[in-house]
C-alpha cells in the first residue's frame, strides 16, 4: 500500500492529473521523484524525526515533496497560503523545520517570515524566479531515483489554532514503521467509502488542508488516480466530475452551497452518472442542503467527523442518514463518551462534551498544557465539541469548542482576532464569535466596546477591519463589526460571550448551521 508498489505494476497509470492544466504525474514519476527528494533531504542533513515546512499552492510538486517525506521518516508541515507573515514566521519556527519548500509566488512572503523569525534554513524555489535561493526542479532532478538505504514512515503535522491565539502543530508518534505500512484512514477508505484502484477521486480543495492531503496521499496508497482542482469553483468542478469520469470525492458543505446555487438548467447540463461516492466534513451541514444534494445526485454522499489529531472518528451512510437527519455517525475509531460538567458519563439523549476513548494517541508540538487539556483523567480524548448519542449510538453535535468558528470548511479560533482588536487604542474591550452565514455556515463577527461610543461606526468599523486583516489571516478577520457600549462579563473578569452569540442565533434550535 504505497506508489512503490503502484509505480512497479501499473508504472504508466496517473498518479494525479491537474484539473486546470491537464498536467499529469505518472506512478512511475511519483515515485522515482519522492525517491529524489528522500536523497535530496538525506544530503541536507535530516534524518528521521525532523521536519520540512511546504508553502505552495496545488500542484503536482506538492506529492513529490510528501512522499519524500513521508519515505524519509520526517514530519512534513504545509502551511496554508492565507497565512500572515507574522503566522508563518511562528509555525516555522515552532515546528523547528530544516528546509523549507516554497512556490515563487510566495517567496517575498516567506522571506519576510524567515527573518521576522530570525531563521535561516535552506529554501527550494518550486516554479518560477529563484531571486537568489534554490530552485527545487533543478537539485531534485540531480538525486538519484532509487531509494534510500534507511526507509521509514514519516507523517504530516499540521498547525490547527489554539484558543490562546497561536497555532499549535498536531502530532503523532513516528514508530519506524515500513513506508507501505496500512493507516487507518486508507482502510477506511477502502471498506467504507469504497476507494480502490480503478476510483478516479477528485480533490477540489487545498492541499494544505488535512482531509484533502490525507486523502489524497490515501488514494496513492490503494492506487487510485488522484485529480486535483488548482482552485475551487462550482461549474469547473462538474465538468471536472464528467470531463474524467469522477468516482469519488471529498467535499465540505460550502461546495454543496455554491454548486446549489447555480442556474438549474447548468447544473443539470453536466453528466454526473460516474460519481459512486462523496463524503463531506469539516464543518456541519445544514440539513435542507445535504437533503437537496441527495435529491440531485442520489443516496451517495456520506459524512464523518473527525479532527487532525486524529483520536476518533464518526461515519455516517446516505442510507442511515436519510432516517437520522443531522447526526455525523457512530464511532468506527476510539469510542464515544459523552461527559458532563461534573466528569461524569451523561445518560443516553444528554448533551455534554464529545470524547473518544481508546483512540489513538496524539500530542500538540510544545504544549503540553493544551495536550494535557484535551484529556481527562481517564485518558480519553476531545476535540471540545458537544453533543449527544442517540440509543442506536448515533452522534449528533449541538455546539462548538470554545466557540470556535467553522466558515467554509476552515477552522478559525476567536482569540486570534481578539488578541489583535484588543490592542487597537480606540478598543476598550471586544468578542469575536461565529453568526449565520447562508454560504459559507458561519462568518466571524466581532462585538466591540470602543473607548468613546461617540466614536462607533462605519468609519471605525473600517478602520478596525483594516487594523485587523493587516496582522492576521483575511480568513480570520471578521467580516463585520457591532459596537456596545459594556459588554457583559462577569465579576471575574470572564466575558459571558454566549450571551452575545445568543441573540445572532436566535430561532434556531442548534448554534451549528
Amino acid at each position: 500500500m504505497h506508489p512503490v508498489h503502484h509505480a512497479a505494476q501499473t508504472p504508466d497509470k496517473p498518479a494525479i492529473i491537474m484539473a486546470g492544466s491537464g498536467q499529469t504525474l505518472s506512478y512511475l514519476e511519483l515515485n522515482a521523484r519522492s525517491n529524489q527528494v528522500a536523497h535530496l533531504l538525506r544530503g541536507q542533513g535530516l534524518k528521521a524525526g525532523d521536519a520540512i515546512a511546504v508553502l505552495l499552492d496545488n500542484c503536482p510538486d506538492y506529492f513529490e515533496i510528501a512522499w519524500g517525506a513521508q519515505r524519509a521518516g520526517l514530519y512534513f508541515t504545509c502551511l496554508s497560503t492565507k497565512l500572515q507573515v507574522d503566522e508563518i514566521a511562528y509555525i516555522l519556527t515552532d515546528s523547528h523545520a530544516k528546509i523549507l519548500f516554497v512556490g515563487a509566488n510566495y517567496l517575498p512572503l516567506a522571506e519576510e517570515a524567515l527573518s521576522q523569525a530570525g531563521v535561516k534554513i535552506p529554501v527550494l524555489v518550486v516554479g518560477g524566479a529563484t531571486k537568489g535561493h534554490t530552485a527545487y526542479a533543478e537539485v531534485r532532478q540531480l538525486e538519484p531515483t532509487a531509494p534510500i538505504a534507511d526507509e521509514s514512515a514519516g507523517a504530516d503535522m499540521l498547525y490547527s489554532s489554539g484558543t490562546t491565539g497561536r497555532p499549535k502543530g498536531i502530532k503523532i508518534p513516528l514508530t519506524g514503521a515500513p513506508i507501505d505500512a496500512p493507516n487507518a484512514l486508507q482502510m477506511m477508505a477502502q471498506a467504507i467509502y469504497g476507494i480502490s484502484a480503478d476510483s478516479q477521486y477528485l480533490s477540489p480543495a487545498p492541499l494544505y488542508h488535512a482531509a484533502p492531503l490525507r486523502w489524497c496521499m490515501s488514494v496513492h496508497k490503494i492506487g487510485g488516480t488522484v485529480v486535483v482542482m488548482e482552485k475551487f469553483e462550482p461549474e469547473a468542478y462538474l465538468a471536472t466530475v464528467e470531463r474524467h469520469r469522477i468516482t469519488d470525492s471529498q467535499l465540505v458543505p460550502t461546495m454543496f452551497v455554491r454548486m446549489l446555487k447555480l442556474d438549474e438548467a447548468i447544473r443539470k447540463s453536466y453528466d454526473l452518472s460516474s460519481l459512486k461516492m462523496a463524503v463531506h466534513a469539516a464543518a456541519p451541514c445544514p440539513i435542507a442542503i445535504k437533503q437537496q444534494m441527495m435529491d440531485w445526485w442520489g443516496p451517495i454522499i456520506h459524512e464523518y467527523y473527525a479532527g487532525t489529531e486524529g483520536n476518533g472518528f464518526c461515519t455516517i451512510s446516505p442510507q442511515d442518514w436519510l432516517r437520522k437527519k443531522g447526526s455525523v455517525g457512530r464511532a468506527l475509531l476510539g469510542e464515544l463518551r459523552i461527559v458532563g460538567e461534573d466528569g461524569e458519563v451523561v445518560p443516553t439523549g444528554e448533551s455534554g462534551t464529545v470524547f473518544f476513548a481508546n483512540g489513538p494517541q496524539f500530542e500538540y508540538h510544545n504544549s503540553p498544557e493544551k495536550t494535557a487539556d484535551s484529556r481527562n483523567a481517564l485518558g480519553w480524548s476531545t476535540l471540545g465539541d458537544v453533543g449527544y448519542v442517540d440509543e442506536e449510538g448515533f452522534l449528533f453535535l449541538t455546539d462548538r469548542k470554545a466557540f470556535m468558528i467553522i466558515s467554509g470548511g476552515v477552522n478559525i479560533y476567536p482569540q486570534e482576532s481578539e488578541n489583535v482588536l484588543v490592542t487597537h487604542p480606540k478598543v476598550a474591550d471586544v468578542a469575536v464569535f461565529g453568526v449565520p452565514n447562508e454560504e459559507f455556515g458561519e462568518e466571524v463577527k466581532a462585538v466591540v466596546q470602543p473607548m468613546n461610543m461617540d466614536d462607533a461606526g462605519p468609519e471605525l468599523e473600517a478602520e478596525l477591519l483594516a487594523f485587523c486583516r493587516a496582522s492576521i489571516s483575511h480568513v480570520k478577520a471578521p467580516r463585520s463589526i457591532d459596537f456596545m457600549a459594556e459588554l457583559p462579563r462577569y465579576p471575574t473578569g470572564k466575558l459571558y460571550k454566549r450571551l452575545l452569540r445568543d441573540r445572532y442565533w436566535a430561532g434556531r434550535e442548534s448554534k451549528l448551521v
